[in-house]
């Protein structure tokens, strides 16, 4: 399940792509198969690298030339040279972070000129629901401090000099799965509800039904569970 779209990247396999808040490596691991590129996996959770490290393993990239490493690394602080990569991922870590302007800054600094950065947050309405639903959602330690607003991300990339280029909503079968786990917070791990519907979205992640790509198509422009931009850094 992937939230960004990597031919939106523009990536060869000569290139480098930084992976930031990688997490357990979803997009690492599928940007390294499907466009060969060079890939940088950083996340400061040393469990989530262990298993990225592992669900690589999985994989046989014995045909492919380049490089996926995993790396502990703070956002605020990455450990590589400027304008070092051709393209940056950071996929639903700026609703964690104590200072977006600081991260994207970072972000920034480590990306050529001509490069791709992709963020992608949780969709505002999508994300307030759950705030509402439950206050242990936002105040779990780890958990999201804030919400973002369209204009809000947008802005973030413009006035820190990037080009916006284009933006979509991602995962509208997912909305209310995380509308469930916060309604049903105290009960959320024993809920047979929400067991039925993570089987659900299991099923749809391997089989990819016609029923639900239709329901995708339909669900994602009015609940999407991610809001994903693209912007260029000028040359």
């Amino acid at each position: 399940m992937q939230t960004i779209k990597f031919n939106r990247l523009n990536l060869s396999n000569e290139d480098f792509l930084l992976d930031m808040g990688c997490g357990e490596g979803r997009h690492s691991i599928g940007a390294h198969i499907s466009t060969e590129a060079n890939i940088l996996g950083f996340d400061l959770s040393f469990k989530d690298l262990k298993i990225a490290k592992e669900r690589l393993n999985d994989f046989d990239t014995s045909q492919i030339e380049t490089i996926c490493q995993f790396a502990s690394a703070n956002i605020i602080s990455i450990p590589l040279s400027d304008s070092s990569l051709d393209a940056v991922i950071c996929s639903e870590v700026l609703e964690h972070v104590d200072s977006p302007e600081e991260s994207i800054k970072e972000l920034i600094r480590v990306l050529k000129p001509g490069g791709v950065l992709a963020l992608s947050v949780p969709r505002y309405l999508p994300e307030l629901i759950c705030w509402k639903f439950s206050k242990e959602y936002s105040q779990t330690p780890g958990g999201h401090v804030r919400i973002f607003k369209y204009k809000q991300l947008k802005n973030l990339g413009i006035m820190n000099g990037l080009k916006f280029s284009s933006f979509h909503w991602a995962h509208g079968l997912h909305s209310p799965y995380w509308w469930l786990q916060c309604l049903l917070w105290n009960s959320r791990e024993s809920s047979k509800i929400i067991k039925i519907y993570h089987k659900f979205l299991v099923w749809d992640l391997m089989k990819q039904p016609l029923i639900t790509r239709i329901l995708e198509f339909i669900l994602t422009p009015l609940i999407g569970k991610s809001l994903v931009m693209y912007f260029k850094k000028p040359n």
